[in-house]
């Protein structure tokens, strides 16, 4: 049988060490030897002896805290051994990794599979009070491991050494490090070139030293930060009481 389709760029990339890699730009490959998280129902196709449990959200913490902000990552534990096959909308696959000591903060929604010594939170996102209803939440990972992030189209990487600006639904993930904030587009002569269906326009700030990540979309926050919803009830409780008790460490 002959055909394009068989050509060595379609054919499964083999490898000698386990762990997260990409077989394409749109698909990852788990070698799977002993277990890694993954966005729930992300499984396209798999090989061997493989066992998929729910998670939730990670735990009764980060259960509770998605509960209030809306924020945090549907999870399934892969354990065993074979070869796991993920996608997500056919969107791009990039591969991080972290050392101890790194922190990254990012978008729930973009988080496709990650090694199980990675530890995640859900944390406040600092210095943007009750500005807006795209949320207030997002995802912290910290530890040694890998991490799979998807973006709608290739991203840009832009190296925060100067005040940075950047659309709120844009923004994928950054360095924890960094100073954020949210400001108005007609405080910084926008206008509503930047509104959206809520009729808000807001403008995401990034300072200190550090990096985000900016894809090509702007898509509606559904997983960013919480979604509406957390906006909402945030601004309802100030960020203190019960939310303030569970998300402020």
């Amino acid at each position: 049988m002959r055909s394009a389709l068989f050509a060595a760029e379609n054919l499964e990339k083999e490898s000698t060490q386990p762990g997260l890699r990409l077989q394409n730009s749109k698909m990852l490959k788990v070698e799977l030897n002993g277990e890694v998280m993954a966005r729930t129902g992300s499984m396209v196709a798999y090989q061997g002896q493989v066992t998929f449990a729910a998670q939730g959200s990670g735990g009764i913490g980060k259960f509770i805290k998605k509960a209030l902000t809306g924020e945090g990552v549907p999870l399934m534990k892969l354990t065993g051994r074979g070869d796991v096959f993920l996608a997500d909308g056919a969107a791009d696959i990039h591969l991080i990794d972290l050392e101890p000591g790194d922190a990254l903060s990012i978008n729930g929604s973009n988080v496709l599979a990650f090694d199980s010594t990675l530890n995640y939170d859900i944390k406040m996102v600092q210095g943007v009070g009750m500005m807006s209803n795209s949320g207030l939440f997002n995802c912290v990972f910290t530890g040694g491991g890998r991490i799979a992030v998807t973006t709608a189209g290739p991203p840009v990487v832009l190296t925060v050494d100067q005040p940075t600006y950047v659309d709120p639904q844009a923004a994928i993930c950054w360095s924890a490090g960094l100073q954020t904030g949210y400001h108005r587009a007609d405080q910084m002569g926008l206008g509503t070139l930047l509104g959206r269906s809520t009729g808000e326009a807001f403008t995401m700030s990034f300072a200190g030293q550090g990096f985000v990540v900016v894809q090509p979309s702007e898509q509606p926050p559904g997983g960013f930060l919480g979604g509406q919803g957390s906006g909402q009830q945030a601004g309802a409780g100030g960020g203190g009481g019960v939310l303030g008790g569970l998300l402020g460490g």
